[in-house]
């Protein structure tokens, strides 16, 4: 039975990460990430994402022994770590059907390489999760979260070593026995397909290992790892937790051809195609008809074994989660201004309004990933990211008035309503950074996502106090009314 689009028990939420949210990154027994050693860029420009792409391994080591807060705001968070319960209870407030979060791999694993678990941290999951069935909302776990234990990357960089694969799945199997029969929905990677684009966040990749010969075959041989350390986990789930569903979550960056030269359609496909390529390995359970003719002709061989194949084909997720922010347009002929994205940078759409940090606005571009998604996959789908960075301004009354936020989010679920009226299987939506947390690419706090904001600056001065804005109202609104109620 539907609402206005919507089905009933449609999953309303948000998504927060552990390196951007929780805070206390040397409490309860935790080790660094590779989260905790990305520094404060201030006055970011719009190429900022490239140059955080590839941190020099003398700058990594030179963070590790750095205690500083200020300088690492990722090791802060908004406090997450101490403040959930306060937190969830504003999601309940909201009435949140659905939480995203991830697990900080090192507050099980601190160096990833322990025998056994680290009870303190598996304690600390045992409460988030009790206290969010306690409040009716379900949890959805991201297991890797762009925070790859540091010691890992430095030891075996990180995926790009097949001895990695064993090691998440010594992680997984023990989140699995842990909170399997209370948690029904799971993510593997969070956007697994990033590896080309940052290999350290996304794989624990330090690229200054790699020369400039064999760069992109690294890379390609460690996403195969990660492909394959997915399809097993997604298997180990299956017999560890029957009923629980795997999901995939992958980048969602919609592109459009500037003109309609053929050459620039033509640019503009072979980039989509490559976005698509590992949503095609875990949805579909192979690779892509056109992959290994394309590495050959750069002369990569990738080490893909026949019971690699047949794990990535018996493993399939159960449905197709994404990220959608902004879109792009691709050209040929270099003619096109740049704008940033979602850790990413591309073509600036002349036909789009922008936001504060300059990502373009593009409503209907969801509601076209949502039909490219469908049509290509025939799952299950849900929004695992959406939303937009903005500069929010506390009133002398406390009061904060993000009318913005709201016409983005309202003009967002609109199309994603169209798309469900049309047949597509959507069953949840987690707005990205509910709460105020620190930027991924640039950590930022004033780059607020939240209907919560936290009373906290870039330099971590602040009373962490929580303070509802107008948007926490309007999505209150929207989750009792089953999206009935926009306006």
């Amino acid at each position: 039975m539907k609402n206005n689009g919507f089905p009933e028990g449609f999953l309303w939420g948000g998504a927060i990460a552990a390196h951007q949210a929780e805070g206390g990154f040397r409490e309860g027994g935790k080790g660094l990430s590779v989260a905790d050693v990305e520094a404060y860029v201030e006055n970011p420009t719009r190429f900022t994402y490239n140059q955080l792409n590839d941190l020099p391994y003398e700058r990594i080591l030179e963070a590790e022994k750095d205690p500083d807060l200020v300088r690492y705001p990722k090791r802060r968070g908004c406090q997450f770590y101490h403040h959930y319960r306060e937190d969830i209870a504003l999601f309940q407030e909201m009435g949140f059907k659905v939480f995203r979060f991830s697990i900080a791999w090192t507050r099980i694993f601190p160096t990833g390489e322990e025998e056994e678990p680290n009870e303190e941290g598996l304690a600390f999951y045992d409460d988030l999760i009790e206290a969010l069935l306690a409040a009716g909302i379900e949890p959805l776990i991201t297991i890797n979260h762009y925070d790859f234990p540091l010691a890992l990357a430095k030891k075996y960089n990180g995926f790009a070593n097949p001895l990695t694969i064993e090691l998440f799945l010594r992680y997984c199997r023990v989140l699995f026995k842990r909170f399997g029969s209370r948690v029904k929905y799971w993510l593997t990677f969070n956007e697994i397909d990033s590896i080309t684009r940052h290999p350290l966040k996304s794989a624990g990749i330090i690229q200054e290992t790699l020369n400039d010969e064999n760069r992109e075959q690294a890379l390609y041989q460690a996403l195969h790892h990660q492909l394959v350390a997915s399809a097993r986990a997604t298997k180990l789930l299956h017999e560890l937790a029957p009923g629980a569903r795997m999901g995939c979550m992958g980048t969602k960056h919609t592109n459009y051809p500037y003109t309609c030269d053929p050459k620039d359609f033509l640019n503009c496909l072979e980039m989509e195609r490559g976005d698509f390529l590992a949503t095609d390995v875990q949805a579909r359970g192979e690779y892509p008809y056109w992959f290994f003719p394309t590495l050959r002709k750069k002369g990569i061989r990738l080490t893909v074994t026949e019971e690699e194949k047949r794990i990535l084909k018996e493993n399939t997720v159960d449905f197709v989660s994404f990220s959608y922010y902004n879109s792009f347009v691709t050209s040929t002929r270099g003619d096109v201004d740049l704008v940033p994205g979602n850790l990413h940078v591309g073509g600036k759409n002349p036909y789009l309004e922008s936001g504060d940090w300059g990502w373009q606005i593009d409503p209907l571009g969801l509601r076209i990933s949502l039909m490219q998604l469908y049509d290509r996959y025939q799952k299950p789908l849900f929004v695992a990211e959406n939303g937009m960075g903005a500069m929010d301004r506390v009133e002398e009354d406390k009061t904060i008035h993000d009318d913005y936020r709201i016409r983005y989010l309202r003009r967002h679920i609109e199309e994603m309503q169209i798309a469900i009226e049309e047949g597509i299987p959507v069953f949840g939506y987690t707005m990205w950074g509910c709460i105020d947390l620190v930027s991924s690419a640039t950590c930022e706090m004033r780059k607020r996502y939240g209907f919560i904001y936290v009373d906290q600056d870039d330099y971590g001065n602040g009373t962490l106090a929580r303070r509802r804005k107008d948007s926490f109202y309007w999505y209150q609104r929207v989750i009792a009314s089953n999206g009935s109620e926009l306006g």
